[in-house]
């Protein structure tokens, strides 16, 4: 059974989504949706990681249940340039390129999370299909949330 591969990747794929969304919501601090939105997510993604940690050691692994999305350093850096570049015309098209950055990851990490489901239902691991069946509609709502945004955004920035 090679179940420890799908927690083990979707483990890579929730800390690599908790660092998109902290380091898209450090670079668009002057939008306050984004920021505020982009932060509450990193925190789902964050709790995923804990749990996936929490539940690979039932399969071997010793995944680290903190999340290396934090920024730091950079994150003064990035707020910084996001104050300057919110004074210009330009931060519309980053928020764009971020947006579908953050689409795919979250598309992506939601596969992820079909994956595990799937393959726990066939290995009639009932713990790890009840850890999918929690999170990953959040996953779900990230790609959402990105997708509506850039629904609404793009045509504010391409027109102007």
């Amino acid at each position: 059974m090679k179940l420890h591969l799908a927690i083990e990747e979707l483990h890579r794929s929730e800390d690599h989504l908790v660092t998109v969304l902290r380091s898209m919501s450090d670079r668009h601090e002057a939008d306050h949706e984004v920021f505020h939105v982009c932060r509450d997510m990193a925190g789902w993604s964050r709790q995923h990681v804990a749990e996936l940690a929490r539940i690979g050691r039932d399969f071997g692994l010793d995944l680290d249940p903190h999340a290396s999305g934090d920024p730091g350093l950079l994150a003064s850096i990035r707020q910084r340039t996001s104050d300057l570049l919110g004074r210009r015309s330009t931060p519309g098209l980053l928020l764009l390129a971020d947006l579908r950055h953050l689409y795919r990851e979250a598309a992506g990490t939601s596969l992820d999370w079909e994956i595990l489901a799937q393959s726990a239902q066939g290995a009639r691991e009932q713990e790890l299909l009840d850890l999918a069946e929690r999170c990953h509609p959040q996953s779900l709502r990230q790609a959402r949330w990105a997708n509506a945004h850039l629904k609404v955004a793009s045509p504010q920035v391409i027109a102007s």
